[in-house]
């Protein structure tokens, strides 16, 4: 009888701690759902790390939990409180079913965004942050894509059914504690759940902020290279949530001092070009034309030392290895979104942490090719087939001075084309079409122009036009880019042939590159600054600019400085970049920057800085990145120097609106 009475007596004291276990077991659930989707991530994105040793590999995961911990504490903040704050009204089976819903709905997107995060980050090699909105507040398309996407990766949905039941079946405990009987047994459960939840708080804020102790500031992306051996691997320790949640209306941009003397800094780099110009001002049209994702990897003349390599771009290496196009062999973007490379090209602005255009900082006075050129009585234009407000170029366009703008809508008045009839169903009219009435246009405009052309087709869902579906076939089901890539080289063909014939042909210096890579079937295009190798080319008919394939450094914010000392310009103006035709082979570089590191290329080698310290040095040579040479290489030291000196440059000029002279 005794005994029976203790057992009662547990059973009831259990039963007021019966909300406690609810969350216990609920957050232990919600680290299984972010466990199954780190692992999905892996799976979809498993070429990316082909390397991974099993004991790296559970450091990463190791890592991973703390930012998961953050992001589960954050998202499940609202059902804590839900099950252990104590009110009268909990005591139902309606506010139980409530707690129940709110917890699977919550888990269930949270995996949803993760799940979605997998297939997105092979296009940018970062886990999507809040940005993203704002990259994309123009589209009206985007249902069309994302449903794509869900038909082809319809496994996702189904493990997102299966988890979500799971959560909803496996739920244990109670929101609600039973009735308690008698005013002591109400009281009793009163107590034990405001103590659990005042308990509970201070877990939830280190969780949240990722350690005790008082002088952890609140992990943010960047800690994530903790754990990290290579930028690339942050996508695996970090979680889509966390991203997303840490960037809410955060301004990324940090002034580090790194020289406290400004001479010192100017000494080390400065972006401020002081022209003097040898020659009087060329009035040359000036033609950049940016070719949607279209990186080294896909064109020949770049990937001769790869054994079987097959191009898919016959007419650029024809352009590159006939004579009269100048190319450089290391040549680099200084991002991996559109949004990042239309600052870099066209006004000599890299991206550093979060694109400039999407940041705080995007109201600041900002230059560039077209602002400059005015100033020499140019005609400037931008062209994207896309709706007008697409991608936000439409703003870039006019913050940097041009005097027009033509997209789809201004390609659908003209009588001479097909109007919509050339829309590719999803982002706007296909690149042939479109670089037709380019070069018209350009036709009709007074020289000196200088315009600038974006193309879309080679972009997701790399759909190739109707009339050449036979032409340009699937020729390998994981990398559906290259018929695109292959119509697009098409198209470039096509609107030289048509240029050739204009009268502004024989006057004119042409720029080609990328906005950024895509795709990527090649080991060496999978590594960290694999991922950023885009081709920068001048073509001037002349012959004038030089021709050959030059075995220098080159990168996107070079373009307009190269453009500019060329045509003789002689006024003060900002760039990150240098002038590619004056600059000696050994004094070229290339940044970027990924995750949280910045990647400096210069002397044969890539550094890898995340602000404080030297994480890696690699050599040039060492195409897959497999040979960490820091603390062995004596240029080391000075890369870091000018490295800091271009950093601190940028933050400074970029927070205290100091981009023009």
């Amino acid at each position: 009888m005794k005994t029976k009475t203790v057992t009662r007596n547990i059973e009831g004291g259990l039963k007021y701690l019966r909300p406690l276990g609810t969350v216990l077991w609920g957050l232990l659930m919600a680290y299984v759902v972010y466990f199954v989707a780190r692992i999905a991530f892996m799976i979809e994105n498993r070429s990316l790390y082909p390397d991974l040793s099993a004991g790296h590999l559970m450091e990463l995961l190791q890592g991973g939990l703390t930012f998961d911990t953050s992001a589960i504490l954050y998202t499940n903040a609202v059902w804590v409180v839900m099950v252990l704050y104590p009110l009268p009204i909990k005591e139902t089976r309606l506010w139980h079913t409530i707690c129940r819903w709110t917890y699977v709905v919550i888990n269930t997107l949270c995996l949803a965004v993760n799940l979605g995060d997998s297939v997105y980050f092979r296009y940018t090699m970062r886990r999507t942050t809040t940005t993203v909105f704002q990259e994309f507040e123009n589209e009206g398309n985007l249902g069309s894509i994302f449903l794509t996407e869900a038909l082809s990766h319809w496994y996702f949905f189904l493990l997102a059914g299966l988890v979500a039941w799971g959560l909803w079946k496996f739920q244990w405990g109670a929101a609600a504690t039973p009735q308690h009987s008698g005013q002591r047994g109400r009281w009793t459960g009163f107590v034990v759940r405001l103590l659990s939840l005042l308990a509970f708080v201070p877990f939830c804020v280190a969780g949240m902020r990722g350690g005790w102790t008082r002088d952890i500031r609140p992990i943010t992306i960047s800690n994530a290279n903790n754990y990290c051996d290579r930028p690339t691997e942050a996508g695996i320790v970090l979680n889509t949530p966390f991203s997303l949640i840490r960037t809410i209306g955060k301004n990324n941009f940090e002034v580090i001092t790194y020289y406290n003397n400004k001479k010192e800094l100017e000494a080390v780099f400065t972006p401020i070009h002081q022209p003097r110009p040898r020659h009087e001002f060329r009035k040359k049209n000036v033609v950049v034309i940016i070719i949607e994702s279209f990186g080294r990897e896909y064109i020949g003349a770049y990937n001769r030392h790869v054994s079987g390599y097959k191009g898919y771009t016959p007419f650029t290496d024809s352009l590159i290895e006939r004579g009269g196009a100048l190319t450089y062999r290391y040549s680099y973007c200084n991002g991996r979104k559109s949004i990042d490379g239309m600052p870099s090209i066209l006004s000599s602005i890299p991206m550093f942490v979060e694109p400039f255009f999407l940041s705080p900082y995007s109201i600041n006075h900002v230059s560039g090719l077209a602002d400059c050129l005015n100033g020499k009585g140019y005609e400037t234009a931008f062209f994207h087939g896309a709706e007008r407000g697409s991608m936000g170029f439409m703003a870039f366009a006019r913050a940097t001075k041009f005097q027009q703008y033509f997209g789809r809508e201004d390609f659908v008045a003209d009588s001479r084309t097909h109007g919509d009839q050339d829309y590719d169903g999803w982002w706007g009219i296909s690149d042939e079409p479109f670089m037709q009435y380019y070069c018209q246009k350009m036709t009709e405009m007074k020289q000196p122009f200088m315009t600038a052309l974006f193309t879309l087709s080679s972009h997701h869902p790399f759909r190739v036009p109707d009339a050449y579906k036979d032409v340009f076939k699937e020729e390998n089901p994981d990398m559906p880019i290259y018929k695109v890539i292959r119509y697009t080289d098409m198209a470039l063909q096509h609107f030289f042939a048509s240029a050739r014939k204009q009268p502004w042909f024989g006057n004119t210096i042409f720029a080609i590159t990328s906005d950024h890579t895509n795709m990527t079937s090649i080991d060496e295009y999978k590594t960290d600054l694999g991922g950023f190798c885009s081709p920068v080319i001048f073509y001037d008919p002349s012959g004038e600019m030089g021709s050959g394939m030059a075995d220098a450094i080159a990168q996107q914010t070079d373009i307009m400085p190269t453009i500019l000392g060329y045509l003789g310009y002689d006024k003060p103006y900002v760039s990150f970049g240098l002038d590619l035709l004056t600059t000696p082979a050994e004094e070229t570089w290339a940044v970027n920057y990924l995750n949280g590191i910045y990647q400096y290329v210069k002397y044969g080698y890539v550094l890898q800085f995340d602000g404080q310290k030297t994480c890696a040095v690699y050599s040039l040579d060492d195409r897959l990145m497999k040979h960490n040479l820091i603390g062995k290489v004596s240029q080391q030291v000075q890369m870091e120097r000018e490295l800091k000196a271009i950093v601190q440059q940028y933050m400074e000029r970029m927070t205290e609106n100091r981009l023009v002279p």
